[in-house]
């Protein structure tokens, strides 16, 4: 674990979707934090102990943060083994922690064999953890366990200690998806990615349970993501409480309920839209916000087919006409292969042609399973990149305007 005299600084990574890297570094640079490579679902950075906590809390196109315990050279198994054992555990794991090897990823080495590798990185840093805490054995049941992660890459092996626990997808804000819902990060990397900022009208007619709207609003009002759970670093040497409150109550405070918003959404199932309704009131509840706030402008949610989208947004003498002539249709249409229907899917896409005449000079984002979106769309991108951050590759369109 590399930690340079006189600072408490760390080599952190960031793990999410391949193809939101760029929206992750950026995030990771607004936080203050220096990013020092970046690579497919990766991005490595250096933090603070305040930094750990405000990229767990802040960091909303993100799936994990990790901390680096160590890194080195290893062709054999041998070699793994020592470089496992001479990492420093014991200043990261405390003696009641249970340990698991959660991940192995190897590309381009020597080693490939996941499973031993799993076993023999458990065994040393086991070992290492029994020498240093004058154990027997690690203790079989516990409350927490720590997990580590094991990349290597052309024989380069880092180990990566979990700070997150639970996904940082997992906000809190939804108990129910819905048929298929949208990632909540890969929610946050579409808004982040599509240039969408809150000045700009925004408007989802595939709203669901209002993943979307939700990761919207939470950007729009400055509302940190992680605000209302709790993370794997709390169990670990490093934690601190003191820091992290610091920290809960810097992003509290940078909250602004008082901006205006112009962020909607429909559905044509009911069903859904009442449940985006409950995930926007269950997130702004997890924010901690004071009891006296209850008339902030949520997104409007209607219940709505395709066909009976339109801009909800009436001109205002705050956002004249020639200042805002459009906004953006950020959009999660149903994919074929989720709801198990792709020509329902295609004949859908042909339909969102007819946006353009409902939403003139807006702009639109959207992600699909479907390679072939354009040619039911009726017209090509202007950009398109892959995102995958699940088991269905996913492709991100779009279109500078409609």
């Amino acid at each position: 674990m590399e930690k340079p005299e006189g600072a408490a600084a760390y080599n952190a990574v960031a793990l999410c979707a391949v193809g939101a890297e760029k929206a992750v570094s950026n995030e990771i640079k607004k936080l203050g934090l220096g990013v020092t490579d970046s690579g497919f679902g990766r991005i490595r950075f250096r933090s603070d102990t305040a930094g750990l906590y405000r990229s767990l809390m802040g960091l909303r196109a993100a799936d994990r943060v990790l901390l680096e315990a160590g890194s080195f050279s290893a062709a054999g198994f041998d070699a793994l083994f020592e470089g496992t054992e001479a990492v420093s555990w014991e200043r990261l794991i405390p003696a009641q922690m249970g340990l698991k090897v959660a991940k192995v990823r190897s590309n381009r080495s020597q080693l490939k064999a996941e499973t031993s590798i799993q076993a023999v990185v458990h065994k040393a840093a086991a070992q290492r953890l029994c020498k240093a805490h004058g154990l027997a054995r690690l203790p079989e049941t516990c409350i927490a366990t720590a997990e580590i992660r094991v990349y290597i890459e052309k024989d380069m092996v880092s180990l990566l200690l979990d700070l997150s626990g639970e996904p940082l997808f997992k906000r809190g804000y939804r108990k129910e998806g819905g048929i298929a819902p949208l990632r909540e990060t890969t929610a946050a990397a579409m808004l982040l990615l599509s240039g969408w900022k809150r000045k700009y009208p925004l408007y989802d007619p595939f709203c669901g349970s209002g993943t979307i709207l939700t990761e919207a609003f939470m950007y729009a009002w400055d509302m940190a993501p992680g605000l209302g759970r709790n993370f794997a670093l709390n169990d670990l040497l490093i934690a601190d409480n003191n820091i992290e409150e610091t920290i809960r109550n810097e992003l509290r405070g940078k909250i602004n309920f008082e901006r205006t918003i112009r962020i909607a959404g429909s559905d044509e199932d009911a069903a859904a839209t009442a449940l985006a309704l409950t995930n926007l009131k269950r997130a702004r509840d997890l924010a901690g916000a004071g009891q006296n706030q209850q008339e902030e402008p949520y997104p409007v949610v209607r219940t709505l087919p395709l066909r009976g989208a339109q801009p909800p947004f009436a001109v205002t003498e705050d956002a004249p006409a020639a200042a805002m002539p459009g906004g953006f249709i950020v959009t999660n249409p149903p994919y074929g292969k989720r709801v198990g229907d792709q020509s329902a899917s295609e004949r859908l896409y042909g339909e969102m042609a007819g946006l353009g005449r409902r939403f003139p000079q807006w702009k639109l984002a959207l992600i699909t399973d479907h390679p072939g979106f354009e040619s039911f769309f009726g017209r090509k991108a202007d950009t398109c990149r892959e995102m995958q951050g699940g088991p269905i590759a996913a492709y991100f369109f779009q279109y500078e305007t409609l």
